[in-house]
């Protein structure tokens, strides 16, 4: 399943990101912990050039902290990029942000010029409860629903820095399925966009490969189910989810392992490594590779 979902609000935000970027000195992007380089916009990288960037690792709650270790040593190989791991429970660590950006421009620091920082996120990083953090009121709406911040504003955060916010923006084509299979599993895509059964089967699978105790302790499995399908069975029957005539309810427990997995309740999940998305990238560009080709040979049959 391709998974496409880009409102209109988001197309117009791109095109801001594009003509605001000359006056920022510096780059923040939010991203998921649990899917740092799936909630990474992949064109932000091609239009920052060479402006450092702070990647900040938003959830780290619920997500695995040795994986976040691992993504933040990943993260920081390319030139010009800084991480910060926060959660909205450690506000005093969000406030670090600030020092970090002026470490990150000395000149700019050392002088009475103002630090314009851009500050950008998918859909429901958690990007506008960590600006609040950051100015000390409320400032940008928040909510559990992705796509809350419609328009950019300009925030004076103290320390000489001026932070642009702008709407949470996913990309227009996600070109690795299982890129949107993520985004999905952790809610970055508005829930009446998705088949719950089949991004749940997506979580499931996952979950029964790198979770397995996690998975037996919270719905206390005495045995571990070999298929992912069984696995849901398994939670139905727990959680009471059966129809007449004993059949699964596949949508209500679809619904429950997803609303457990994002609020925390199974564990502290990573669903991606640096190691399956540099594999993951190898085998993009052979589909891209193999699609040229087929269009080329397409091209030329038209010709001759």
């Amino acid at each position: 399943m391709l998974i496409q979902w880009y409102p209109g609000h988001m197309h117009k935000a791109s095109k801001e990101i594009k003509t605001t970027l000359h006056q920022v000195d510096l780059v923040i992007e939010v991203l998921d912990a649990r899917i740092p380089f799936s909630s990474q916009n992949p064109m932000l990288a091609t239009l920052r050039g060479d402006k450092p960037c702070i990647k900040i690792l938003s959830k780290t709650d619920l997500a695995d902290p040795v994986m976040t270790q691992e993504w933040q040593s990943y993260l920081e190989l390319e030139q010009g990029v800084k991480t910060l791991a926060v959660t909205v429970s450690q506000p005093e660590k969000i406030r670090q942000l600030s020092d970090l950006c002026h470490k990150m421009l000395p000149d700019k620091a050392a002088s009475v010029k103002l630090i314009n920082t851009l500050i950008v996120g998918i859909p429901n990083v958690g990007k506008s409860t960590l600006i609040n953090v950051l100015a000390g009121r409320m400032i940008a709406k928040t909510g559990n629903e992705p796509a809350i911040t419609k328009m950019q504003q300009r925030i004076a955060l103290g320390n000489g820095i001026v932070l642009l916010d702008t709407p949470g923006v996913l990309w227009p084509n996600l070109e690795n399925p299982n890129t949107g299979y993520r985004l999905a599993t952790t809610g970055a895509i508005k829930d009446t966009a998705i088949d719950h059964a089949q991004i749940a089967f997506f979580a499931a699978e996952y979950l029964l490969q790198h979770y397995p105790e996690l998975l037996k302790t919270r719905y206390q499995l005495p045995e571990l189910p070999g298929t992912e399908q069984q696995l849901l069975e398994a939670i139905a029957k727990s959680r009471g989810c059966l129809r007449a005539g004993g059949n699964v309810d596949m949508d209500r427990v679809a619904k429950i392992l997803l609303a457990e997995l994002r609020a925390g309740m199974i564990g502290r999940i990573s669903l991606e490594t640096p190691a399956m998305m540099e594999q993951e990238l190898v085998e993009l560009a052979q589909i891209r590779a193999e699609k040229a080709a087929k269009k080329k040979a397409r091209l030329q049959k038209n010709k001759s």
